[in-house]
This record gives C-alpha cells, sequence and structure tokens, in this order.
C-alpha cells in the first residue's frame, strides 16, 4: 500500500470539506502573489535599468559626473566603453560607463548660464565695437 491507497483511505483532510473552495482560494492567491512582485519589484527595476542606460548612452564632453564610488569630475573624452574623466586640473582617470553614476543636473545648468552669459559679453563687446 502506497501514500496514495492510505490518503484515499483515510478520506479528504476535514479542512479542506469545511472551507468549501479552500484548492481554489490557493489556486487565486498564486497569481495574485505573482502581480505583486511583478507591481512592487520587478517593473521598477527594470524601469530605473532604462533611464540608466539611456543616461549611459548620452554621455558627452563636458558632463559633470559622478562616479559609484563618490568621485566627482568633468568628462573629458567618450569612448565606446569608458569615458576619461577630469578630477583636476592635472588628474584624468579612465572608468569604465557603467561606473558612472549619475549627471550633475545643477552644476550641467550653470555650465550653461555662465555660456550664455559669455556669448551675451561677446556680442555686447562686439556691437559696442561696430
Amino acid at each position: 500500500m502506497n501514500l496514495f491507497d492510505l490518503y484515499l483511505l483515510m478520506g479528504a483532510p476535514q479542512g479542506a470539506e469545511g472551507q468549501g473552495g479552500g484548492g481554489w482560494m490557493g489556486l487565486l492567491m498564486f497569481p495574485a502573489i505573482i502581480a505583486i512582485f511583478y507591481f512592487l519589484i520587478i517593473r521598477p527595476q527594470n524601469k530605473k535599468q532604462k533611464e540608466t542606460k539611456k543616461m549611459l548612452e548620452a554621455l558627452k564632453k563636458g558632463d559633470r559626473v559622478v562616479t559609484i564610488g563618490g568621485i566627482h569630475g568633468t568628462i573629458q573624452n567618450v569612448r565606446t566603453n569608458t569615458v576619461i574623466v577630469k578630477v583636476d586640473e592635472s588628474v584624468k582617470l579612465e572608468f569604465s560607463r557603467s561606473a558612472i553614476s549619475t549627471i550633475e543636473a545643477a552644476a550641467k545648468e550653470e555650465d550653461d548660464e555662465e555660456e550664455e552669459e559669455e556669448v551675451k559679453e561677446e556680442t555686447d563687446s562686439k556691437k559696442k565695437k561696430k
């Protein structure tokens, strides 16, 4: 006699009979748990990976960046898999693209504003000379 025969002889467990459809509840809970994991864990992680990939593809010379190690610098050269970051006047470091954590937006905006001011000053000085 095997375990299945013993199960049939004993009858169904008392808890399953009293619940009235306890088996269906278990089948419905499994997809619900999968959906919860998808919307709370998997989907946000995939979204963040896509954003990071876009950011790394958009790196260009002059961007101020922060590496995953916390080093702040300005990109001097962009290669296929690496970037050269100028940390100080005479210090340039080569990093893998994946080592770039963020692009400093505030510094980028300040640089853009400074460039605009320089262009305005140049045009004003040219107008005064004429």
